[in-house]
Order: C-alpha cells, then sequence, then structure tokens
C-alpha cells in the first residue's frame, strides 16, 4: 500500500500499486468515465483517479462512491493532463470499504464554519484545515524532540497526578476515588486521608518542579505531555487541557533562558516551514494571510530584550493608544499590551524580563532590588505571550521566605527545598504551551481548533 503523498512526490508513471483513501468529491463524464479525488490525510493535496465501466468492482459499487467513503483502489500511475497534479491513477480494481451516506454525511463538499467543525470533532480531521493543522502538530513535535535531543537534554516524564501546586494559584482538578454524591451533603471540612491517595490530589498544572529533579541530578532535561488548569474562561486562549513543553537546565542564569527560548522558537517554526510547505500554503492563502510572512521575519531577527519596567514606560507614554485595561507598573499586561509591544512598536518578539515579584511565582529568583524576580515572557506577534519562564530561586532561605509569603506551608514542599540543601546550583527553565504555538503557526484565531479534543467549561466531549 502507497500513501498518498509518497505517490503525488515520489511515484513515477507506469508504477502499479495500490491505494486507500477517503473520497473527498466525485463526477461523472458523458463518456462513462468517473473522476475520483481520494485523500488519506497524509497531505494537502488528493490523488486524482480515472475510472472506467472496465475498473474491476465499479459498475456493482457506483452507487455507494460518495464523498465520505472509504476505498481501496489498485491501479497505474500516469502523467496527469490536470493542472496541479503531477499523476493520476488509472483503476483496474476498485472496492467500496464503508459508505457514507450523503444525505446525513456532516461533510460535503462545502465550507463549514469552525464551531460547526468542534461539535463534530471525531470527523474534522477529514476537512483540509484540520488535517492540515495534524500534520502541523506532528511536524512541530518532531521539531521539539529534536531540538532538546540534539543538545543531550534528557526527556523525563512527569506525573500527571500531583500533590504540588505549581503556580500556587489553586485552579487545579481534584483527582479522588471518594463518593462525590455523599459528600456533597456534607459541610465539614473533606478528609483526605480516606482518599485513594491519603492526601488531596490534583491534575497537573506543569511539570516544572519534578523536572527540576532530574535538571539538580541527571543535567538538562525537558518534558513534554499535557496540563491542565480549571480555569472558568471561554476566551479564545485558553483551554482546560493543554500541551506543555518545559525545558530545566542546571548552571543556567536568566540570559542563558533568553537565548535557549529564541534558539528553541526559531528551530521549530524553520523546521515546520521545511517540512510542511503544502500546509502552510494553505494557511496562508486561506486562514491568516500573513502568517508566512510573520513566521519567516520571526525566524530572521533576533528578539528585542525589554525590562518590564521599561515596556510599562512605553506603553504609559503611547499617547494614540487607548487601552481596555489600564497600564500600570505591578499589575500583568493583557493581551492588548503585548501584541501592540511585538506588532507595532518593536515590530518583532520581544522577551520582557524582570517582572514585579507580587504578580509572580514562589520559585523564582529574586533581584537585588527587592521588587522584582528573573522571570522573563516570550512575545510574538499576533499571539502575544508564547512562553514563561524564569531563573529559579537556589538560596534555601530566600526560597522559604518566598513560600511564606506566597501563602505556602514550606513543608508539603520539602522535597523541592532539599534540592536547594543538598547542592544547590543555579538553574533555569520556561514553559511554552503547546496550542499557542500551533496557532502561531497556522494563523488559527481561536486555540480549540489547534488541539484535536477541546476540553473547555462545560465542554468535554468525546
Amino acid at each position: 500500500m502507497a500513501r498518498i503523498k509518497e505517490v503525488r512526490d515520489e511515484r513515477n508513471p507506469g508504477e502499479e500499486l495500490t491505494v486507500n483513501g477517503w473520497v473527498r468529491t466525485r463526477r461523472d463524464s458523458k463518456q462513462g468515465f468517473a473522476f475520483i479525488e481520494l485523500n488519506d490525510g497524509s497531505c494537502l493535496g488528493n490523488l486524482q483517479i480515472v475510472v472506467d465501466q472496465d475498473t474491476k468492482g465499479f459498475a456493482e459499487s457506483t452507487k455507494e462512491i460518495s464523498t465520505g467513503a472509504a476505498l481501496t483502489i489498485t491501479g497505474t500511475l500516469k502523467e496527469s493532463p490536470g493542472k496541479g497534479q503531477r499523476v493520476e491513477l488509472h483503476a483496474s480494481e476498485l472496492k467500496v470499504l464503508g459508505t457514507a451516506d450523503p444525505e446525513t454525511f456532516p461533510l460535503q463538499k462545502k465550507r463549514h464554519s469552525f464551531e460547526y467543525l468542534r461539535e463534530i470533532a471525531h470527523l474534522r480531521p477529514r476537512s483540509n484545515t484540520f488535517s492540515a493543522i495534524a500534520r502541523v502538530r506532528n511536524a512541530a513535535s518532531a521539531a521539539i524532540h529534536n531540538f532538546f535531543q540534539e543538545r543531550h537534554f534528557l526527556y523525563v516524564h512527569t506525573p500527571i497526578i500531583t500533590t504540588s501546586d505549581c503556580e500556587g494559584a489553586g485552579q487545579m482538578f481534584r483527582v479522588t476515588t471518594l463518593d462525590l454524591a455523599r459528600l456533597a451533603g456534607i459541610q465539614t471540612e473533606i478528609d483526605y486521608s480516606q482518599d485513594f491517595f491519603g492526601k488531596a490530589a490534583s491534575l497537573t498544572v506543569s511539570g516544572q518542579l519534578e523536572a527540576e529533579i532530574y535538571a539538580t541530578s541527571t543535567g538538562p532535561c525537558y518534558t513534554f505531555g499535557p496540563t491542565f488548569r480549571a480555569e472558568n474562561s471561554n476566551t479564545t486562549r485558553h483551554l482546560a487541557e493543554f500541551w506543555m513543553v518545559e525545558p530545566e537546565i542546571p548552571f543556567f542564569d536568566l540570559n542563558d533562558n533568553m537565548q535557549l527560548a529564541q534558539d528553541f522558537i526559531k528551530h521549530v517554526i524553520s523546521h515546520v516551514l521545511e517540512t510542511c510547505a503544502e500546509d502552510m500554503e494553505f494557511f496562508n492563502l486561506r486562514i491568516e494571510k500573513t502568517v508566512l510572512e510573520t513566521l519567516q521575519h520571526i525566524v530572521d531577527h533576533d528578539f528585542e530584550r525589554v525590562s518590564y519596567t521599561d515596556a510599562v514606560e512605553i506603553l504609559t507614554s503611547s499617547k494614540k493608544k487607548k487601552w481596555e485595561f489600564p497600564v500600570e507598573w505591578g499589575h500583568d499586561l493583557q493581551s492588548e499590551h503585548e501584541r501592540f509591544l511585538t506588532e507595532e512598536h518593536f515590530k518583532k518578539p520581544i522577551i520582557l524580563f524582570d517582572y514585579p515579584r507580587s504578580i509572580k511565582p514562589f520559585y523564582m529568583r529574586c533581584n537585588e532590588d527587592g521588587k522584582t524576580v528573573r522571570a522573563m515572557d516570550v512575545l510574538v506577534p499576533r499571539i502575544g505571550e508564547i512562553i514563561g519562564g524564569s531563573q529559579r530561586e537556589e538560596r534555601l532561605d530566600v526560597l522559604e521566605a518566598r513560600m511564606k509569603e506566597c501563602d505556602l506551608d514550606p513543608e508539603e514542599y520539602w522535597w523541592y527545598l532539599d534540592l536547594r540543601r543538598y547542592g544547590t546550583v543555579p538553574h533555569a527553565g520556561f514553559g511554552l504551551g503547546f496550542e499557542r504555538l500551533i496557532q502561531l503557526l497556522t494563523g488559527m484565531q481561536n486555540i480549540r481548533d489547534c488541539i484535536p479534543f477541546p476540553r473547555t467549561p462545560k465542554n468535554a466531549e468525546f
């Protein structure tokens, strides 16, 4: 069996082969020929199949060959007189593997809204847009692993079930085997000693803390896996389940971290542009007409490094802009502020650093000014923040003080503090939201379209 991408790109006229796939379109000629556009998901383009009355299996199954039907076809490749296709397959034998009722099949040859396609997430990968997104996700995943493996990073699988809140925000999904129906009527505090793990457990919001264990033991490492956040948000930028890439590197400071983040982003973009050229042309034509220009601009330019304080000064001194959310030192920047900095002021990606300590988690290294921490965010055009990271606090006394400052019990993080008690070293890392990277690569507006099965408030289908 040959995949359609292989046939279109590599196979030569005169070869006999068999292909499988799903019918995208069928048209019949008055001369008794049928032209079937077949796609198997391996590439954006279809393979044209030429079928005539002599093709074995065609006559008895002709009424079953409609959009969505699954076929297996054997034939001979020939040069194609049609535009945009190098070869076509002249069928000698055809078999229908699965029919699709044309009256009820949800994907017909017309444009469907992304909102509608989200409702049929089990079928939307058969559409051009979502099959292309799947291939870009695949290429980006490969690029991520290649980037770190080539630099001798260790791939670590951190736990999905955790008893530590990395961000300290409390927006975590509980994991329990307790009788929730019975507990619903209890007003007193829940006794988690009766639960499966003997203590309160949740789905992880980050693998960073556990990754630090390996970074301070085996050297540079990275995680790449699902994370979860119970944030009741219905924006185009948030998911309850999403994938994170989180490298941790010992003996790194913030400047090293910023350089690694820049190199990482450029590597992934370059790989996708090279390996998914056809899909990227599609996104540039149908989804976002500046996506290729934006991505190439990112690859070609160094990222501007700007302190948070300087960024606030730039924003507050911009007299021509009226902000929906006022800018004030000590507050998080909003998407409108991030996009202004990248798209209008600097006109390229930027890395903001040295954020106020009051708005950042406990594990970030405190600066000597007592007001800021060694944090960094990478901001890119159209998306805003795509990476968040920091140099980690390696000083035991300062880390314990920061935990208390953030209302965290140091005893619950005894193992994390041990990393500072025994052979502490400077180290740094960052986290990249994989779906936001897919948004950047494809030009898709809604992050729910950048993951196969979106999990959002009141929605966990499939």
